[in-house]
């Protein structure tokens, strides 16, 4: 079956952007003519997707905005305690919806189409996508043993020799591993909130269900979390992708 439904996490408060993430979701940085998180349901829909479930939470008002504007392609899901919980708790909001593969994405990415063509030809049902170097600053490793995937840390140090790349923030998720990643974060929502999808949830889960990886080493792209951040994405990411998408397609 091919996937038909995306997952965009869109709860975080974006305290590190200051004003800039106060004002607005992160999702609703503009670097060109749209905001990025417009600029990705188009890419997913570009891709084959056709249904976009966005999970919010802080400034939930600019997400029922955009929901209105896409009737019938974007569906909401509110973590009510955004403020005090991580994005394995947002995903976790939104799992009466998913039955099925779904594509997962964080809302303050910038990519290339190419990225989501990869995952969805991938025949494999679990893949995360990876990187090259990056030199971003707030990379995360992912360390593999084969084809598959074993350890995730922002800290290079804590994991063994066999770096296979740096996480974008883009996966294929198949109901299977869905299923075992709320299993697994279930009893631990009954003492915090505070899980991380990936490097907590995903991790936990690849210990009893195989999760791949999709390494695109040259692939343009880049998350948006502070101020820093933000300036190399507006002024060489974000160009260098509309050139190379301008030449791709």
């Amino acid at each position: 079956m091919p996937v038909r439904i995306a997952v965009i996490l869109a709860a975080g408060m974006g305290t590190r952007l200051e004003q800039q993430g106060e004002n607005q979701p992160k999702g609703f940085l503009q670097l060109g003519e749209k905001p990025i998180v417009e600029e990705s349901l188009e890419r997913l829909s570009r891709a084959g997707i056709e249904h976009v479930i966005i999970v919010t939470g802080h400034r939930a008002a600019f997400y029922e905005q955009l929901a209105r504007a896409h009737k019938g392609f974007v569906e909401l899901v509110h973590n009510p305690r955004y403020a005090d919980s991580g994005s394995m708790y947002s995903l976790y909001c939104a799992r009466e919806l998913l039955q099925e593969d779904f594509l997962l994405l964080e809302s303050d990415l910038i990519y290339e189409q190419r990225a989501l063509d990869a995952l969805l030809n991938d025949p494999r049902r679990a893949v995360i996508l990876l990187s090259g170097r990056t030199d971003s600053g707030d990379e995360v490793y992912v360390e593999a043993n084969g084809p598959q995937v074993v350890g995730m840390s922002k800290n290079r140090h804590e994991l063994g020799n066999g770096i296979a790349g740096e996480l974008v923030g883009i996966s294929k998720i198949s109901r299977s591993l869905f299923v075992r990643m709320c299993t697994l974060a279930a009893p631990v929502f009954t003492t915090t909130l505070h899980m991380d999808y990936e490097t907590d949830a995903l991790v936990a889960a690849a210990r009893g269900h195989p999760l791949h990886y999709h390494r695109i080493s040259d692939l343009l792209w880049a998350e948006i979390d502070d101020a820093r951040q933000l300036s190399r994405a507006r002024k060489s990411i974000y160009p260098a992708i509309l050139l190379s998408e301008s030449r791709r397609y």
